[in-house]
């Protein structure tokens, strides 16, 4: 079974191969490991894809992580079935190499690129947010949406009823026509967006929004 691990460890030399060394001793076989953010402490938080034998229970890969000093895990869960971890180069390789569908190819790159279940794509008409393009995933609009449309940066977003024990966070940008978008997405559970992330979000929806081409 695929599981992902995020991870805060010391960010020096031989911290990631102590912990892949520690995991691998647990049982599990890693995939791909991704820095997810350089702290100014001196930190560092990576996500961790791995595969887990059946007979092998997470709480487990917790425990060896546990043992190791400065190492803190923040989140682990089920990981979709042949998932990969995607680099934000490969991500942005997508949308710019077809400007006319730039957008809509953000939307579906969003999720395995920041570990989200679901994106999906809004944008205002006749004072209603209406949905330009969403992963296979994302459920249908709820009345809140409409609020979304107003934000100005990358932030986290309060959760709605419909969906309350998913994260939110959100980004605007514009296309080369300057009309605004709005991009949402959501991690059913957890972990919380960090600063990093959300930054990094905003950056890839303005590159899409500067290629998009109709």
């Amino acid at each position: 079974m695929a599981f992902l691990l995020r991870v805060e460890l010391p960010d020096v030399p031989g911290s990631l191969g102590a912990l892949a060394t520690a995991l691998g001793a647990a049982g599990a076989d890693i995939e791909a490991i991704e820095i997810v953010e350089h702290r100014a402490d001196g930190r560092a938080v990576d996500d961790v894809l791995l595969e887990l034998p059946t007979r092998v229970m997470p709480d487990r890969l917790i425990t060896a992580c546990h043992e190791l000093d400065g190492v803190e895990v923040h989140w682990i869960s089920r990981y979709n079935a042949g998932a990969n971890l995607s680099r934000d180069l490969e991500a942005v390789e997508t949308f710019t190499s077809d400007p006319a569908r730039a957008i809509e190819h953000l939307v579906n790159v969003v999720p395995p690129t920041f570990r989200t279940d679901w994106a999906m794509a809004l944008r205002r008409v006749d004072g209603e947010a209406q949905v330009l393009f969403k992963s296979p995933t994302a459920p249908e609009l709820v009345p809140a949406a409409s609020s979304w449309l107003g934000i100005r940066s990358s932030r986290e977003l309060d959760s709605v009823g419909a969906w309350d024990s998913t994260l939110l966070a959100g980004t605007q940008a514009k296309d080369r026509d300057g009309r605004i978008f709005v991009v949402v997405v959501g991690r059913h559970g957890g972990p919380e967006f960090l600063a990093s992330e959300l930054a990094r979000l905003g950056h890839m929806a303005s590159l899409a929004g500067g290629v998009q081409r109709h």
